[in-house]
């Protein structure tokens, strides 16, 4: 069982980016998906999750409006789309996988994790 975070790079404040979580080992179409994130210094923090079928996101109220979190069962694939990104933004994006079915905003609710790829916002 594996995840794998991609999409993250270096990008102006203001720009965009769209990360990509590529499970594979077996079907996560029934799990929960979740995006975190840990800046420097900082412990890792909830950014978005959404349900098996995709109908029910929950995002930090802090990026409401800027991160859409979708995801195609099909694919076994999870995005988070980032928009107007920020200095703030910059960290380190895991994704996970929960295998209950309630939308957790908990870390330790997340049973698979990804390796995390890097998102850097400059000023």
């Amino acid at each position: 069982v594996q995840l794998q975070a991609s999409g993250g790079g270096l990008v102006q404040a203001g720009g965009s980016l769209r990360l990509s979580c590529a499970a594979s080992g077996r079907t996560f179409s029934t799990y929960i998906w979740g995006w975190f994130r840990q800046a420097p210094g900082k412990e890792r923090e909830f950014v978005a999750a959404i349900s098996p079928s995709g109908g029910s996101t929950v995002y930090a109220d802090s990026l409401k409006g800027r991160f859409t979190i979708s995801r195609d069962n099909a694919k076994n694939t999870m995005y988070l789309q980032m928009n107007s990104l920020k200095p703030e933004d910059t960290a380190v994006y895991y994704c996970a996988a929960d295998r209950s079915y309630r939308l957790s905003t908990t870390i330790r609710d997340y049973d698979y994790w990804g390796q995390g790829t890097q998102v850097t916002v400059s000023s």
